[in-house]
């Protein structure tokens, strides 16, 4: 714990009396460990106010420096209780860190359950227009297409189009997730599978979300391979690449 090398007794006298008046409200649970201690605190949800340290709370003779007690005409500490109060106000700290993490996360959290919303429908309706393209392309491969070459290339078309504005509907919600993941950013922050599961979405993990600077076409007008958008882009070239090499191999222009 910093360097400090307390007692079980020591630690109960820390935060049943030296903190007890300091301590944040949600605390409720104190657990040493063996290089630190753990606390439980009530659920956040993240629309309580942060939790903050009292303020001059150094001005209480059981956390006080050197320094107030000659100000205040107190005995001066020796060293084995200032080192106890050293040890307290390290604590204090330490709760208060640990207290402000998990409200982080719970507005982190809070925050994604608005923001994703319709997301699960968006990713499923991405799913089934890109089994649909996928379907359309493989059809062509069957000798009954050839009969309606045209008709088969036109659905294909249809199909492409559904699949990229499925794809581009997809992102912009994934954006503004990943927009709140980095608005909520710090040092212990959850993951986005970690804070979405949390939020109510596990199926969180096989959604593509990518960083915010990665959203939008560049100045070529393609959107990011990290994005599905970009992927859909990227299959539908590769498909328009094998029907126009297909129509040339077989004597026929692209648009045939």
């Amino acid at each position: 714990m910093n360097g400090y090398k307390l007692t079980g007794q020591q630690i109960n006298e820390i935060f049943n009396v030296r903190l007890r008046p300091y301590l944040p409200v949600y605390l409720t649970k104190v657990e040493p460990r063996t290089y630190h201690i753990h606390y439980t605190f009530q659920q956040f949800t993240g629309s309580e106010p942060k939790p903050e340290e009292p303020n001059r709370y150094w001005e209480d003779p059981n956390l006080a420096y050197r320094h107030a007690d000659e100000e205040a005409g107190r005995p001066i500490a020796d060293e084995a209780e200032y080192n106890l109060r050293e040890a307290a106000r390290f604590l204090l700290d330490d709760v208060y860190r640990a207290a402000q993490m998990e409200w982080k996360n719970a507005r982190h959290i809070a925050d994604l359950k608005t923001t994703a919303k319709d997301i699960d429908q968006l990713w499923k309706a991405h799913n089934q227009a890109k089994h649909a393209v996928e379907a359309a392309f493989a059809y062509l491969r069957d000798p009954e297409a050839a009969k309606e070459w045209t008709a088969a290339i036109s659905r294909l078309i249809d199909a492409q189009d559904a699949y990229l504005t499925a794809a581009i509907a997809f992102d912009q919600r994934a954006h503004e997730i990943a927009e709140v993941h980095e608005r909520h950013f710090h040092e212990e922050m959850l993951s986005y599978t970690e804070a979405l599961t949390a939020a109510g979405f596990p199926q969180s993990k096989d959604w593509p979300i990518a960083s915010t600077y990665d959203y939008g076409k560049n100045y070529r007008g393609e959107y990011s391979s990290c994005t599905t958008a970009g992927q859909a882009q990227a299959l539908i070239k590769e498909q328009e690449a094998h029907v126009a090499k297909v129509g040339r191999l077989a004597g026929q222009t692209s648009d045939a």
